[in-house]
């Protein structure tokens, strides 16, 4: 089968589009023939070695976190059968033809491939800072990157749950950080100032979705370090403050975020041999939605 992989760090040109055998699935696996991967920030820090210490693989490694495609082979007891629809996380990586799985939920027939592969990661990573945070209704947290996949989700669950969430984007996504339910304000130079002018009884809580360099601001918004996470600035592990990289992967959490009807922007969809340009893009942090790597 055709996979990306990588046999060490570095920029684009070590992603490799290499042959690479069938995976056969054991007890409580499936195996999916991928019809979309979703490509994170975390791919392409992963490739380039930034998450070395924090994330460390194996070589040669098949990148990619989540997916959506059809059950194609069932090992023992994994309830589920060959042709359903699924989405969820890979066992093996998931920019591949074939993807071996154990966390996977059905894909709701009103998802699309590409909108479904792009629920696991940003869903998880969003509501798992939400309850870190120990957001409650009533307060006000300020959201680093809003109009991003994490950003998006983690507002509508924020709002949802009753807090006033101030989202920080670029000019041109402030009206679809509103119509999300969040306070826009425009990032860049002088955001402290334009945060506390739109929340002038101060903040309760800050994530960092987009990782900018905003954690010494962040932590002065705040008085404290105590209520701010970061999924994003490494730098954050120099400076004393938490890195949340990730936590447990449940089909109950796949099924959460499909039932709270959450809005989603996809983006470009990129073929698999096209990945080193679906690295560069999300590496921009302008993508403007979700980008996918299709597969048929």
């Amino acid at each position: 089968m055709r996979a990306i992989t990588i046999t060490q760090y570095g920029d684009t040109d070590v992603l490799d589009s290499a042959e690479v055998p069938v995976p056969e699935p054991g007890p409580g696996q499936v195996r999916v023939a991928v019809k979309a991967a979703g490509v994170n920030p975390i791919d392409w820090k992963i490739r380039s070695g930034a998450m070395a210490e924090v994330l460390p693989i194996e070589f040669p490694h098949i990148l990619g976190l989540e997916f959506a495609g059809v059950v194609d082979a069932v090992g023992e007891g994994a309830g589920f059968a060959v042709g359903d629809e699924v989405f969820g996380w890979p066992d093996t990586g998931s920019y591949a033809e074939y993807a071996l799985a154990t966390t996977i939920a059905r894909k709701p027939a009103g998802l699309s491939w590409a909108e479904a592969a792009s629920l696991p990661v940003a869903g998880e990573t969003a509501l798992r800072v939400l309850g870190e945070l120990e957001v409650k209704p009533g307060e006000t947290l300020v959201l680093h990157g809003a109009s991003g996949q994490v950003g998006r989700i983690a507002t509508q669950a924020a709002v949802a749950l009753g807090a006033t969430v101030v989202g920080l984007a670029g000019a041109s996504s402030l009206d679809e950080v509103k119509e999300l339910g969040a306070v826009p304000v425009r990032y860049g130079d002088g955001w402290v100032s334009r945060v506390r002018s739109v929340a002038p009884d101060g903040v309760d809580a800050v994530f960092d979705a987009a990782g900018f360099g905003v954690l010494g601001d962040s932590v002065e918004l705040l008085g404290s370090p105590d209520r701010l996470v970061t999924i994003a600035d490494p730098s954050a592990y120099a400076q004393g403050l938490k890195f949340s990289a990730g936590g447990e992967q449940t089909a109950a959490v796949l099924e959460d975020l499909v039932s709270r009807g959450l809005k989603l922007k996809p983006g470009s969809a990129h073929a698999l041999a096209d990945v080193a340009e679906a690295h560069r893009e999300s590496a921009t942090g302008h993508a403007g939605g979700k980008i996918t790597l299709t597969l048929s």
